[in-house]
This record gives C-alpha cells, structure tokens and sequence, in this order.
C-alpha cells in the first residue's frame, strides 16, 4: 500500500511541493509528515491537501490554513 499526499491551490489545482516528499508506507507516517512541515508547505503557497491510498482518497481537500 502506498499513502501520499496531493498538493492543491484553493481552486483544487495541483501544485508541487518544493520538496516532493513521495509515497509513505502507513497512513501515521503520511499524517505525521504534513504535521511537522504543514507551515513550509502553506508558505511553498500551498493552500490545502488530499490524503490518498493507493490511489483512492481517504480525505481531504485540508486546509493548511487557520479556520476563522
């Protein structure tokens, strides 16, 4: 199983990330990188990603942005 993470613009565009960081084996090693480099990523001008499986979204579009 392969776990990754799509960056997207506020419209759902795709955007890439300035360091691709590839697949991720289990969905906690996924998670567990987007919350160390969450705020990089917003500042690449990232607004939100979708966590997938194998091709399958699990969740998501996140905003990388504060609510409110």
């Amino acid at each position: 199983m392969a776990w990754e993470w799509r960056f997207e613009k506020q419209d759902g565009s795709e955007v890439a990330p300035g360091e691709p960081p590839g697949d991720f084996t289990t969905q906690g090693d996924a998670e567990t990188w987007i919350g160390e480099v969450w705020q990089d990523l917003r500042d690449q001008g990232i607004d939100q990603v979708t966590l997938s499986e194998d091709g399958t979204v699990v969740y998501g579009p996140m905003s990388l942005h504060s609510a409110g």
